[in-house]
C-alpha cells in the first residue's frame, strides 16, 4: 500500500466559490476529507460520494472531537495509504490551528502540503465594502484573535499598545468579548470615535453588516443581535462602506 499524504486547505470564508482551484481539485480526488464547521454544504457536495467524510467541527466550549484526537484520525488515514483532505474555514495557518497540525504530522513522519484559503480577516471587510488599506485612510493593519488558548495565563494580545499601533485593525472570533475590546483600546488612546464595522456570516447570504464607533458599538451589536461567527473592522476605512457596499442589497445595518 501506497504512502498517504494530507492536504491542509483552506475552504474560504463561506462562499464555495472563493476556494481556491487547487483546494477544490485536491477536495475532488480526496479519499478522506475531515471538515470543520464552517465549510460550506455546498463545498461538501462537490466531495466524490465515496470518499470518507468525517465532522470535526467546533465551537466555543463545544468540540465534536478533541484536537489532538483530529491530529491522530489525519495521522491514521495517511498512515494507511488514503489521500485525505484536511478542510478549514479561511486560511489553515490563521488562527485555524494548522500550523499545530503540520507540527504533528511532521513528528509522525506523514507527508502533508498546505493550501493556502481567502482568509475571512480581508473578505468579509471586502464583501462589505471595506478596503482595509487605503492610500488615503491606512497604510497599515493588524489581524487579531479575539478568541485565545483558554489555558494561557494571559493574553498575548496588548490591546492598549494596539490601540494606536496600526491604522487598521480586523478581529476574528471577537464578538463575544467585543466589550473588554474596546474598553482596552480607549484605555490605550484609541479615539472614541473611530469607525467599527461587524460583519456577521461574511460572504453568504446570511451576511449583515453593522457600522458604529467605539462608542457605540456595544449597543448597536446588541440591539442588532449580532453572533458568530462575525468580523469587526475598526478604522477609517470602515466610513468607505458608504459608497463602496456592493454585496449586501440592502446596505449596512447603521
Amino acid at each position: 500500500m501506497g504512502e498517504g499524504k494530507v492536504y491542509l486547505i483552506g475552504a474560504g470564508p463561506g462562499d464555495p466559490d472563493l476556494i481556491t482551484v487547487k483546494g477544490l481539485n485536491i477536495l475532488r480526488n480526496a479519499d478522506v476529507v475531515i471538515y470543520d464547521r464552517l465549510v460550506t454544504k455546498a463545498l461538501m457536495k462537490l466531495v466524490p460520494n465515496e470518499a470518507e467524510k468525517i465532522y470535526v467541527g467546533k465551537r466555543a466550549g463545544w468540540h465534536t472531537i478533541p484536537q489532538d484526537e483530529i491530529c491522530e484520525i489525519m495521522i491514521e488515514k495517511a498512515r494507511s495509504g488514503k489521500n485525505v483532505a484536511r478542510l478549514k474555514g479561511g486560511d489553515p495557518f490563521l488562527f485555524g490551528r494548522g500550523g499545530e497540525e503540520a507540527q504533528e504530522l511532521r513528528k509522525a513522519g506523514v507527508k502533508f502540503e498546505v493550501v493556502p484559503g481567502v482568509t475571512s480577516a480581508l473578505a468579509a471587510p471586502a464583501y462589505a465594502g471595506i478596503p482595509i488599506t487605503h492610500r488615503k485612510h491606512a497604510s497599515s493593519v493588524a489581524i487579531v484573535t479575539g478568541h485565545e488558548n483558554q489555558s494561557k495565563k494571559q493574553s498575548l494580545v496588548d490591546w492598549e499598545k494596539l490601540a494606536t499601533a496600526v491604522d487598521t485593525i480586523v478581529v476574528l472570533m471577537g464578538v463575544k468579548r467585543l466589550n473588554k475590546i474596546v474598553e482596552k483600546l480607549i484605555k490605550g488612546g484609541r479615539n472614541r470615535q473611530t469607525s467599527v464595522a461587524v460583519i456577521e456570516w461574511a460572504t453568504t447570504a446570511r451576511q449583515r453588516t453593522v457600522i458604529g464607533t467605539l462608542d457605540n458599538i456595544i449597543s448597536k451589536v446588541a440591539s442588532h443581535k449580532v453572533s458568530p461567527p462575525a468580523i469587526v473592522v475598526i478604522g477609517d476605512v470602515v466610513k468607505l462602506h458608504r459608497a463602496l457596499h456592493w454585496f449586501e442589497e440592502e446596505g449596512p445595518c447603521l
